[in-house]
């Protein structure tokens, strides 16, 4: 009997909820209730300032941490990964959607959904081709760079709400140069809203649950009160702004905020939009997918657990697209709040559907109370998560280690400064992509000779090894393709023109886990080039799936010389006298 794709195990694959679910408990119930609650608390604050961050309305972020959180709970593999709006992403947002539309209009809201309907569509496409492993070509130290790099964007362009002042600009030089013309024009009451909750957060993050654990309270409610404190920061400033009548004094509010479930929603369809946001939502899907996985898999790998890349693909895909269909805009996981989540006790992704309910309360309650907050708390509540993404040390790091990293980097953060996000993104992947082409182009390759008394090879020029004057052997340490095939045939030939009498070349393909085609019509060439100079090429532990393809071709029966199952075996055969001798 036929059985169907979505059947059985199938079934599981693609819905983990039906794994999981079967070994839910009230203990798990608890211990996601209360991870719930506390990232509920956190998320709120957040998300309203990542959707302002945005240029979008304050409700959008509250609608993009509802729907989502469902549908990663029921498609993602991940069980303490948080989704929902965050700032690298926001910021992304709002620079594709600035490209089309002036930010509060209806056409720049429906650019911003259409993004996050079109990331969805692509990395649910990327999930069901099982194309997960794309993400490994992006370098983490480019991605790093990139992140640190937006961080110092996002951080300054807060500046503006901190001060009460006008500032545009989608890079650096900019920003502050339009901060700098502005800066006369600072409110001092807003001034000091602003500066007050960036020291009050700071002390929060560090300072508030020692403090609470030297009252005598228990560590999971001194937990929970220290990640209230944003919450905290937003009802005092709320009081006091209603109290004072600050708004009148020039400090700018968020003002009124539907109250309500998300609206259904559709993304436009139109084809001339979308080509404008395909190559934002592209750049959206790999930022968002690298981030949320590097997030997922450490945070399994402390409980001994594990993620499937691809079904998280299609987990987040999920969510994107609910985010479409709920007003929201583009979502990933985020960093700080899934470690929140798993400190806090998340067992099961369940924790993120209880965090949507918490968050479609807060969307059905709690919205008249926001029409006083200012936008210089939620600026600071931004400052204070971005800066944490804020990492100069992969510039020492890549410096002592690698200069070709340190380079890639410093582009990437240069570029990403100097011409915007998008730029440096793209810049990011490009040069990732740039940067395992050069490495892998010019592999490691190393001429090796015998180490007295042993059946081993080493590197001539770093250890005393034993050598023949007529065997010339060349150990490769990469697989061979199209970018190094020419690299490898330019050394050996060069290496063989000289004055020693070489009769023989072994090839020891102990690493070289593939061999394309294009490498192979250079082995070719490279047989026809050494039989012209007298010299038979030979091949030593070839491994079995790179041998079964070399017998499909014609390259071992036009090969001059043979293939030896080690190179210990060519040495003997090769070098003219008794391994005995040889290892003398």
């Amino acid at each position: 009997m036929t059985r169907s794709p979505l059947s059985g195990l199938n079934i599981r694959r693609y819905f983990p909820i039906l794994d999981w679910s079967k070994r839910y408990t009230r203990q798990t119930l608890a211990s996601d209730l209360m991870a719930a609650l506390i990232v509920t608390i956190m998320l709120i604050p957040q998300s309203l300032a990542y959707a302002l961050l945005a240029g979008l309305p304050a409700e959008m972020g509250l609608y993009a941490s509802i729907l989502p959180l469902v549908a990663y709970a029921i498609f993602g593999t991940s069980r303490a990964l948080a989704v929902g709006p965050v700032a690298v992403v926001s910021l992304m947002t709002a620079a594709a959607a600035g490209n089309l539309a002036a930010q509060g209009t209806p056409d720049y809201i429906m650019a911003a959904i259409t993004l996050a309907f079109l990331s969805g569509l692509m990395l649910l496409a990327l999930g069901l081709l099982r194309l997960g492993f794309l993400a490994n070509f992006l370098s983490h130290p480019v991605i790093a760079g990139f992140i640190t790099a937006s961080g110092v964007l996002i951080a300054t362009s807060q500046l503006k709400h901190i001060l009460g002042v006008q500032a545009e600009g989608h890079d650096l030089v900019d920003l502050l140069g339009s901060l700098i013309g502005n800066l006369g024009q600072t409110n001092l009451v807003t001034l000091a809203i602003g500066v007050a909750s960036l020291g009050f957060l700071f002390w929060v993050r560090k300072g508030l649950r020692p403090l609470l654990l030297a009252t005598g309270l228990p560590p999971r409610m001194a937990d929970l009160l220290a990640r209230a404190g944003p919450v905290l920061a937003v009802a005092a400033s709320v009081l006091a702004v209603w109290g004072l009548g600050l708004d009148e004094r020039g400090v700018a509010i968020v003002g009124d905020v539907p109250v309500g479930l998300p609206p259904l929603s559709l993304p436009s369809f139109s084809g001339a939009l979308w080509r404008e946001l395909f190559l934002s939502a592209l750049l959206i899907s790999i930022i968002g997918f690298v981030e949320s996985v590097s997030v997922a898999q450490t945070l399994a790998a402390k409980k001994r657990q594990r993620i499937v890349p691809d079904q998280e693909l299609i987990g987040l895909g999920a969510s994107n697209v609910a985010a479409a269909m709920s007003g929201g805009y583009p979502v990933t996981g985020g960093f700080a709040r899934s470690v929140v989540n798993f400190d806090a006790g998340a067992e099961t992704p369940a924790a993120g559907a209880f965090t949507a309910l918490g968050i479609a309360m807060a969307a059905l309650l709690l919205t008249p109370l926001l029409f006083f907050l200012p936008k210089a708390v939620l600026a600071a509540t931004i400052i204070v998560a971005v800066l944490s993404l804020v990492d100069l040390s992969i510039l020492k790091r890549t410096w002592g280690y690698s200069r070709v990293d340190f380079a890639a980097v410093t582009a990437t953060i240069v570029l990403t400064l100097g011409f915007g996000v998008e730029i440096g993104v793209s810049a990011g992947v490009a040069l990732s992509i740039l940067l395992f082409l050069y490495k892998t182009s010019r592999p490691h390759v190393a001429e090796v000779g015998l180490v007295p008394g042993t059946q081993h090879f080493r590197n001539i020029n770093r250890h005393r090894v034993v050598t023949h004057p007529n065997l010339v052997t060349i150990r490769i340490d990469e697989s061979l393709y199209f970018a190094n095939a020419a690299f490898l045939q330019d050394l050996i030939r060069d290496r063989v023109i000289c004055d020693q009498p070489i009769r023989h070349v072994v090839l020891m393909c102990s690493a070289v886990n593939e061999i394309d085609l294009s490498a192979l019509e250079s082995l070719e060439a490279l047989n026809r080039q050494l039989d012209e100079m007298g010299i038979k090429l030979h091949l030593s532990e070839v491994k079995g799936p790179v041998m079964d393809r070399l017998k499909r071709s014609h390259f071992l029966e036009e090969m001059t010389g043979d293939v030896f199952l080690s190179q210990y075996d060519a040495h003997v055969a090769l070098a003219g006298r008794p391994a005995e001798a040889a290892a003398e």
